[in-house]
């Protein structure tokens, strides 16, 4: 069985190759980056894997199903999460608000219920609880209780950052999209973003696939690399094989 692959993915802007022909897998358990300097295609190839973008050729397997015609919402009841290049959180809701609605996927209340059934012995109530149970639950594991009622808005750059990591998390993904997760970050909170991605991994058993530029972190936390470079596969492989190849020297390091 195979838990992810991306197959011969291609996709055009105005005859602008955005992707051409990329492939890889992911097997169930991996941290997997994908690198490449900017422009090089990487945010496009997750905004096709998480249903934004429609590629023009290739497939995507997820569990053993195409998931590469699905809907953005689709894609995420199946079990994919992701977090962002630029950070998209409700600023001036809380850090607990901003992670519940990560939980939508999962509640049933409507309209009517909402409205009519209120009360915490209520569908409506019970459901409430039991989400925020959840999000209690993300909070202590990305060591988020300081912030946990202060609207992010107020929050340090790195600390929205892990806001939107738990927002993610709270899809309950078995598969997880992180899009440069370091980015603005200082070295202590990549430092300790480095330990919570070992434990989102180790713990929640989630499978993770994340674009970042920070090399060292790529280098030390990544089970495989994916290199590319406008918009084709430069190489693919172990760290210590991908970090010595002539073309990702010259076309990610700058090195002749």
């Amino acid at each position: 069985m195979t838990f992810f692959q991306v197959q011969n993915l291609s996709l055009s802007f105005g005859g602008l190759a955005a992707l051409s022909d990329v492939s890889f897998e992911v097997d169930k358990g991996e941290i997997y980056a994908v690198i490449g300097p900017n422009g090089a295609g990487k945010t496009t190839l997750f905004n096709c894997i998480s249903g934004l973008y429609r590629p023009d050729q290739g497939r995507i397997h997820f569990n053993d199903r195409r998931i590469d015609s699905e809907k953005p919402d689709r894609i995420a009841r199946l079990g994919i999460g992701r977090t962002f290049q630029n950070i998209e959180l409700f600023v001036h809701l809380n850090t607990m608000e901003n992670i519940l609605l990560g939980r939508h996927l999962f509640m049933r209340t409507g309209l009517f219920r909402g409205i009519f059934m209120w009360g915490r012995r209520s569908f409506a109530g019970k459901e409430e609880i039991t989400h925020r149970r959840k999000v209690e639950e993300i909070i202590d594991f990305l060591n988020l209780q300081a912030v946990r009622d202060k609207p992010v808005g107020m929050l340090p750059y790195g600390t929205r950052k892990l806001v939107e990591l738990g927002r993610s998390l709270a899809v309950e993904p078995d598969l997880l999209l992180l899009d440069e997760p370091c980015a603005g970050m200082t070295a202590d909170e990549k430092q300790d973003l480095y330990f919570h991605i070992h434990d989102i991994r180790d713990i929640l058993g989630t499978t993770i696939v994340l674009i970042e530029h920070d090399m060292n972190m790529v280098m030390d936390i990544s089970n495989r690399i994916l290199a590319v470079n406008f918009g084709k596969t430069i190489t693919e492989g172990v760290p210590e094989m991908v970090q010595r190849h002539p073309d990702v020297l010259k076309a990610y390091l700058g090195e002749d």
